[in-house]
């Protein structure tokens, strides 16, 4: 990742307030808040409870932001570690606790003794808009999960390239599908967000090999 890029988002972080900087910049305080609370909505269900105190799921939160998710799924009882590449928004999640462990990483640079159960990453590969910078992140995370584990990341449900201003390109599904299946994932859901015009949604891959 570029130093520019790091820039970017330490000053998005350290210049917005905790959703904001990690949601929607054009919405106000009060729109992010039902924005981050339609995303969550719509990700437990893709996760699951915890069943089973004993054995609780292990996830990874890959690009957490300032924590929000990663401390949601901490609540849920779920085992949860978490990095971004901001310091900015590492400090922050720190302080604010919650449960998760947390570092500073880019995506291609996280490395686990163990896989996970699952790994999401929410609102960040549209952000990386160099292709093999991307594909590299991409195949890192895939490397994570365990069989029958899942890999949920976020994108909208698209045919060909979109992007959008100067730092978001929407890639399509085949695009992921074609990283991601000969590494042993299939790609079994797309749950659109539902949010307003947002055509974000959650692209589900299990691994099945």
């Amino acid at each position: 990742m570029s130093e520019l890029t790091r820039l970017y988002w330490d000053t998005r972080h350290r210049e917005h307030d905790d959703l904001a900087s990690g949601g929607h910049i054009g919405l106000d305080h009060a729109g992010n808040e039902i924005f981050y609370a339609q995303r969550l909505g719509a990700l437990l269900p893709l996760i699951g409870d915890l069943a089973d105190e004993s054995a609780p799921l292990f996830v990874l939160d890959a690009g957490c932001g300032k924590g929000h998710f990663a401390r949601a799924l901490a609540r849920c009882g779920h085992r949860v570690d978490a990095f971004d590449t901001s310091e900015e928004a590492v400090a922050h999640a720190h302080a604010e606790g919650g449960g998760p462990r947390y570092a500073v990483a880019a995506l291609d640079e996280w490395r686990s003794p163990w896989p996970y159960d699952v790994v999401v990453c929410l609102d960040v590969l549209f952000h990386v808009l160099d292709d093999e910078e991307w594909a590299a992140g991409l195949r890192n995370l895939a490397s994570l999960v365990r069989i029958t584990g899942r890999l949920i990341l976020t994108d909208e449900d698209i045919g060909t390239r979109r992007p959008r201003g100067d730092y978001i390109l929407h890639r399509p599904a085949d695009e992921y599908a074609a990283l991601l299946e000969p590494l042993g994932l299939r790609h079994t859901l797309f749950t659109p967000y539902g949010f307003r015009e947002n055509e974000v949604g959650f692209h589900v891959f299990t691994r099945t090999r």
